[in-house]
This record gives C-alpha cells, sequence and structure tokens, in this order.
C-alpha cells in the first residue's frame, strides 16, 4: 500500500504475509506472478544508463538460476522469498537489493531522489502523485533534498536482512 492509503499493488495472491512480496512485485514486470527474464530485462533496461560495467543477459541468467529451484526458467514468489530470506545481510537476496537499488540510482550518488522513484514508479506502472513520492522518501528516513538510502529503499519496500 502506497503511504497516501492507495494501493498500488494487485493483491497477495499466496496469503502469505511476508515482508517480499513488495520487492517481488517490483521485478514481476508483467505482473503474472512470476519473474522471467524478460521481467528482469524489462526492469534493467527502464534503469540502465548504458553503463552498467556487466553482461546484462549473463547477469540475468544468473540470477534466475540462482533463486529457480524447480528449474522450470522462472521465480516464482516462494523461490523469491527462499532466496531473500536465506541469511543475514550478506545473502544473496541483499546483494540482489543492492543492484535494484543501484540501477534505480540514475545519478550513481548512492541515494535515490525523488525523481528516480517517480521515474520508476511510473515505468513499472504504478502511477504516483508526487506527494505518494515525498511520503514513500519520508517512510524510508530520506527527505526531498537527499532522497533516500539503500537501507531507506528496503524500508520503503518492508524487506528486512536483520534476521
Amino acid at each position: 500500500m502506497c503511504p497516501s492509503d492507495r494501493n498500488l499493488s494487485r493483491p497477495d495472491k499466496t496469503g502469505s504475509g511476508s515482508d517480499f512480496r513488495s520487492a517481488f512485485e517490483v521485478l514481476d514486470a508483467d505482473r503474472d506472478g512470476k519473474i522471467s527474464r524478460e521481467d528482469l530485462r524489462r526492469f534493467y533496461a527502464g534503469f540502465s544508463n548504458g553503463n552498467t560495467g556487466f553482461d546484462d543477459e549473463e547477469m540475468i541468467g544468473t540470477m534466475i538460476s540462482m533463486a529457480d529451484s524447480n528449474k522450470d526458467g522462472f521465480v516464482e514468489y516462494d523461490e523469491f522469498e527462499r532466496v531473500l530470506g536465506a541469511s543475514k545481510k550478506k545473502s544473496p537476496g541483499f546483494e540482489v537489493m543492492e543492484d535494484v537499488f543501484k540501477v534505480m540510482d540514475k545519478d550513481g550518488d548512492g541515494r535515490l531522489s525523488h525523481d528516480d522513484l517517480k521515474s520508476y514508479m511510473n515505468w513499472a506502472g504504478f502511477p504516483a502523485t508526487d506527494e505518494d513520492i515525498k511520503a514513500m522518501i519520508r517512510l524510508g528516513g530520506g527527505d526531498d533534498e537527499k532522497g533516500v538510502s539503500f537501507d531507506g529503499l528496503l524500508k520503503i519496500l518492508g524487506v528486512d536482512f536483520s534476521g
């Protein structure tokens, strides 16, 4: 739910109350309930500044294979949750979230600005007003001038790696 009380995500189909649902929905671009290579391509294409320093296809393949325990070529929510909840801070899920943050941080300053968040929300199909974005930044412990840190993004998404 968006801080303005508008629901910007679809209902939880699994009944799980996990903190990882919103992060999953960020990556599930086509909203089919699973993360595909194409979902990740779309995510990275929407935020890549063209100077990513890695082979996108290789990274996407690695991300999918790391999480795809049933080897069907997709990452379902339970697989995603397992990877993100595997262990504390340096779990593969933590590193994936760091990569997501770097992609969203268009200017590479280590913080997500109002424009970074607004751009992502619009790209992801979640129309958000300026007030929604300001509320998200406040929720993440940031402010309009400095934006929000990586830890702040985790707060906004409701993801907790503290164990």
